[in-house]
């Protein structure tokens, strides 16, 4: 028998018998919960049964049984009480221990965040997304269907969000769209890495939500607590229904600082900062300017994140502005990447190398930041070299720019649209759920094999909006996404190696060669960055404007 742990105090298990009884005793249980009914199975034993070797075992014992599927609010307060009146580590079964797990969860209800709570479960290996609408609602049964129905629900007001929204609106204006997202202000956040340059100011790169909204569309200011795809609905914060005929799931992922031990506490303080964070851009470039001398530390950590290239962005613009200053030569530049490449396109290699051999930047490829000591100037890293037993080493700093580690929101890895790495399982060509096929994904959260950028999500939200109006008028999928995604990779002040390639590191320019060829730095493509990618995010992106982003078509079989 192998119980599974919600929490310390609390495992689940399926049908035990009474010979289990001197082994759970051993493991450290003190009591026993019954959930399932007697007679169910013609190779159960009863309660009583179980209750006789318990004792003798000297542990307690509660019966609540519950039928399968029939779960009600009394029986979710009976269970609720046992775990508060009998000693503790309890051990909870039924059949399969899913019924267990299942009155754990909605008891917690209130108590915790939903998605926590269905992390725990799927951690012990039961999948609750079925009854999250009602852990959602405080644990009781719903009485209701959607609060409120749309055309087109869409969750995420960010890049991905408001441009698929757009788009969709021009092909199909009087559509009933929502859009889904608690927050205030939304972000450009391709300009932070020149933020933490100097070049733009932080207030450049912000605007309110509500200014951005399409005309016609309802925005919904609140958070997502979970999916009911079999009833069509998206479970809000607080239990409110969304109900959709169509959902398109774009919210972005979650950049985990509190992976890293201590990272948070010393965030934006000894020397410590980020240009993935709105608000220590500025404090990474208060520190190039006033560093002369000492060590300055890059991290970049495992795949996949959002602009796998602007970790080295940094180091660059840094190196860059140290040169400038005449003190490069004082400084030690190391950059710590947990992968085993530069980039992942060998074709802009050469180009980037030329600038790690100006800068003197020392490349360490398999280190994997996992502590941090603000005060006392000192980072830890994991080793994880091929063929090489794993080691930890640590590494003396006088400025760090941390990359944190990233990975899609909780309430979607728990959700049942997730694959098993918890990114939003779709079809790499069409963006349409592999098993919904009433919704779709893109930006960020999705699992498609392209780089996570706003460029990547420029060119994805027509591909969503064509085959979501293809849809609507009864059509198969009419266009498919490439994989493209654009980095460019500021490695001076004024030149830019302008990496667009798509699925399989295919490259795939904008420009013909003569013009701009991106595997080399060019002025042309930092006038791009600077000059021109901003009013085309601002005024042409989000306004469904889909310049240099019409969708490949599908080809007629």
């Amino acid at each position: 028998m192998e119980p599974k742990y919600l929490t310390r105090a609390l495992a689940v298990a399926p049908q035990i018998t009474a010979a289990d009884l001197p082994e759970i005793r051993a493991m450290g249980f003190r009591a026993i919960i019954v959930n399932r009914p007697d007679g169910e199975g013609a190779d159960q034993p009863g309660h009583a049964e179980i209750e006789a070797a318990a004792r003798a075992e000297g542990l307690a014992l509660r019966h609540v049984p519950v039928t399968g599927g029939m779960i009600g609010d009394e029986d979710v307060a009976a269970f609720d009480a046992a775990l508060r009146e009998l000693p503790g580590p309890v051990l909870a079964y039924c059949r399969s221990g899913m019924r267990s797990a299942t009155l754990w969860a909605l008891s917690q209800a209130g108590q915790h965040p939903l998605p926590q709570i269905l992390q725990a479960a799927r951690a012990a290996g039961y999948d609750l997304s079925g009854v999250a609408r009602r852990i959602a609602g405080g644990g009781r049964v719903p009485t209701a269907g959607a609060d409120v129905s749309h055309d087109i629900v869409i969750v995420g007001a960010g890049a991905a969000g408001i441009s698929v929204a757009a788009s969709l609106l021009a092909r199909k204006p009087g559509l009933d769209i929502a859009i889904i997202d608690p927050a205030d202000v939304h972000y450009y956040q391709p300009g932070w890495t020149l933020v933490g340059a100097g070049v733009f100011q932080p207030q450049d790169t912000a605007r309110t939500t509500a200014s951005l909204i399409p005309k016609g569309v309802s925005w919904i200011k609140a958070a997502v607590a979970g999916f009911d795809p079999a009833a069509n609905a998206v479970i809000l914060e607080g239990c409110r229904v969304i109900g959709y005929r169509r959902l398109v799931v774009c919210p972005g992922l979650k950049l985990d600082w509190d992976r890293v031990e201590g990272l948070s506490e010393t965030l934006g303080l000894n020397g410590v900062t980020s240009n993935y964070r709105y608000d220590l851009a500025p404090y990474t470039w208060r520190l190039v300017q006033a560093m002369r001398g000492g060590r300055a530390v890059f991290t970049q950590p495992p795949m996949p994140i959002k602009c796998a290239g602007a970790p080295q962005k940094a180091m660059y613009l840094s190196g860059d502005a140290w040169h400038r200053a005449g003190v490069l030569k004082d400084i030690d530049i190391q950059f710590m990447n947990a992968g085993g490449v530069l980039f992942g396109v060998k074709d802009y290699v050469p180009a980037l190398m030329e600038y790690v051999r100006k800068y003197d930047a020392t490349l360490n490829f398999h280190h994997n930041l996992t502590r941090i000591d603000g005060p006392a100037r000192k980072a830890w890293f994991q080793v994880s070299e091929p063929d090489q037993p794993a080691r930890e080493v640590q590494v003396g700093f006088d400025m760090i720019h941390v990359t944190p580690p990233q990975s899609a929101p909780d309430f979607i890895r728990v959700s049942p649209l997730a694959d098993a790495a918890g990114w939003v399982d779709v079809d790499p060509a069409t963006l349409r759920h592999k098993a919904h096929d009433n919704i779709w994904s893109l930006g960020d959260v999705m699992n498609a094999p392209n780089a996570k950028t706003a460029a990547a999500a420029r060119v994805q939200a027509p591909v969503v909006a064509d085959n979501i109006a293809a849809d609507i008028d009864g059509r198969l999928a009419v266009s498919q996404y490439d994989g493209y995604g654009s980095c460019p990779l500021t490695v001076e002040r004024g030149k830019i190696v302008l990496a667009e390639f798509g699925y399989g590191g295919k490259l795939l320019p904008s420009f013909p060669r003569a013009l701009l060829d991106g595997t080399k730095p060019t002025r042309r493509a930092w006038w791009l960055k600077e000059r021109i990618l901003p009013p085309v995010y601002w005024r042409g992106m989000l306004r469904g404007r889909e310049w240099l982003a019409k969708p490949d078509p599908i080809a007629a079989e």
